[in-house]
């Protein structure tokens, strides 16, 4: 089959909003059910979940045949390029049923050694966070603007974002409490929004535990290209998920760094 001629951003662009149209129809509906996929704890996954990530492939099988495909709810599949899509289609789906707009759909394109392309979606919002070839912007009510992390060095005037205040386990749920003391301000459960947020200025760190890959390779890409830098707690690389820590600048993920490589 002949590649398409769009561009992988163009590309990524239609699968976003493929995925819109998928998903609201069924946010802050009453009767939309909710299925378990843990048997213990509560991971929940529903069929917004599902029809946004078959979306998403139908695309990919019409533009994009030969990448490979890396999903949360239907896995992987190989393909001939050495290119993988990596694809969270709710990423906050606790959110998602709480009604609050604060999950979104994540698209990564990732070749070798970590994503290349990143793009965040917030649907209800009409919000979209795109970092590709060290350029980063947001569409959304305010037009297209321009992402650009906060130049901030210092980490007592700093505003850390975690969507869990339990984190992950006890050790590292205290390594984050020991990064909290010292922040100005630490808010909770905002899921990729956070992540967003953090590539547009609005914050300057976000500590999580316990990620997958999908659920982190959209936003690396993203807060790279606006001038951020995403690792894991030690200062390696994150985009296989795990310990992850995103920060607006060299200076407060050295500080973020120096705590949370003591645990």
């Amino acid at each position: 089959m002949q590649k398409s001629l769009l561009s992988d951003l163009e590309v990524a662009e239609m699968m976003a909003d493929a995925a819109r149209a998928a998903i609201l129809p069924y946010f802050r509906q009453s009767n939309l059910e909710t299925q378990n996929k843990h048997q213990s704890g509560f991971d929940p996954v529903t069929a917004a979940d599902r029809a946004a990530e078959s979306a998403m492939r139908d695309v990919l099988s019409l533009h994009r045949p030969e990448d490979g495909i890396w999903g949360e709810e239907f896995g992987e599949s190989t393909g001939d390029s050495g290119r993988t899509w990596v694809l969270d289609p709710i990423d906050g789906t606790r959110g998602f049923i709480s009604g609050t707009p604060t999950w979104g759909v994540l698209i990564a394109l990732t070749e070798g050694e970590g994503p290349v392309l990143g793009l965040i979606d917030q649907p209800y919002i009409g919000e979209r966070f795109v970092g590709v070839g060290g350029v980063a912007h947001a569409t959304g009510p305010a037009g297209e603007i321009p992402l650009r992390t906060r130049s901030n060095p210092s980490l007592d005037q700093a505003i850390l974002f975690t969507t869990f205040p339990e984190v992950g386990t006890k050790e590292e749920a205290a390594a984050f409490r020991a990064v909290s003391d010292r922040v100005k301000l630490t808010r909770y459960g905002m899921d990729c929004y956070a992540y967003a947020l953090l590539a547009a200025g609005q914050v300057d760190l976000v500590i999580e535990a316990g990620l997958n890959a999908y659920d982190i390779q959209a936003p690396i890409a993203v807060i790279e290209a606006a001038g951020g830098l995403v690792t894991d707690w030690q200062g390696g690389p994150a985009h296989h998920g795990g310990r992850v820590l995103a920060a607006a600048n060299a200076d407060i993920h050295a500080a973020a760094v120096e705590i949370l490589s003591r645990f």
